[in-house]
């Protein structure tokens, strides 16, 4: 009993350290200009033609007035954040702690990179300051940030944003089983929950169907 009451003792100092990272999120990144936020796999080698394509879409993206928010690590992270400072754009890191594969890339701009311990307070930021989200093939980390994002627009929690997934050969197999488990057979999502959804295949249509968005909507916080 005694170690119980002392561990949930612990749970209610922890309190505080979420709430700091909050405050320092919020503080920070609020500052920046609107942003897109492009995910994708950390295990993607500079040699793949993603790599490649992330970085030519994040010049175009900050040469169009937007910063570039990822989560600050290698692969797709590392492609975005060095395509953001090519177009000498604002170049942003939330990075988060793990045992592997995450360090910050050096293409952050230096005041520019946040460093976080719990993946939920990192999403927050993720979703309040983006006014777009590009998702490149990644694996269970994307996944979570899309499903995510999707889940806080379906539900009228935050207001609608693109949401593009990049490359159709990639994300076929999953936008199959969308339309046909999720709702012709089973009906847990509705026919206008796949309008969230825009799928692309090159670096162009993705900016020209951000552009076109936010040519009719004003930039702000997300909640």
């Amino acid at each position: 009993m005694k170690n119980w009451v002392e561990m949930k003792s612990r749970d209610s100092w922890e309190l505080f350290k979420i709430m700091g990272e909050f405050v320092n999120g919020f503080e920070r990144i609020g500052m920046i200009e609107p942003c897109v936020s492009i995910f994708g796999s950390a295990r993607t080698e500079p040699s793949h033609k993603y790599y490649k394509e992330t970085i030519l879409l994040a010049k175009k993206i900050v040469q169009q007035g937007f910063g570039v928010i990822t989560g600050g690590g290698p692969g797709i992270m590392e492609a975005a954040n060095k395509g953001a400072q090519l177009g000498k754009g604002t170049s942003v890191g939330l990075n988060i702690e793990l045992p592997f594969e995450q360090y910050p890339n050096p293409f952050i701009d230096e005041d520019k990179l946040i460093n976080f311990k719990y993946f939920f307070v990192r999403k927050v930021m993720f979703v309040k300051y983006a006014q777009a989200f590009v998702v490149m093939p990644g694996g269970y980390g994307t996944l979570d940030e899309l499903f995510e994002a999707l889940t806080l627009t379906q539900t009228e929690k935050i207001k609608k944003f693109p949401i593009v997934l990049y490359d159709s050969e990639y994300w076929t197999g999953l936008m199959d089983w969308i339309k046909t488990t999720l709702l012709k057979e089973n009906k847990n999502i509705s026919p206008e929950d796949l309008d969230l959804i825009k799928i692309v295949d090159n670096v162009d249509d993705t900016v020209e169907h951000i552009m076109q968005f936010h040519t009719k909507n004003t930039f702000s916080p997300n909640f």
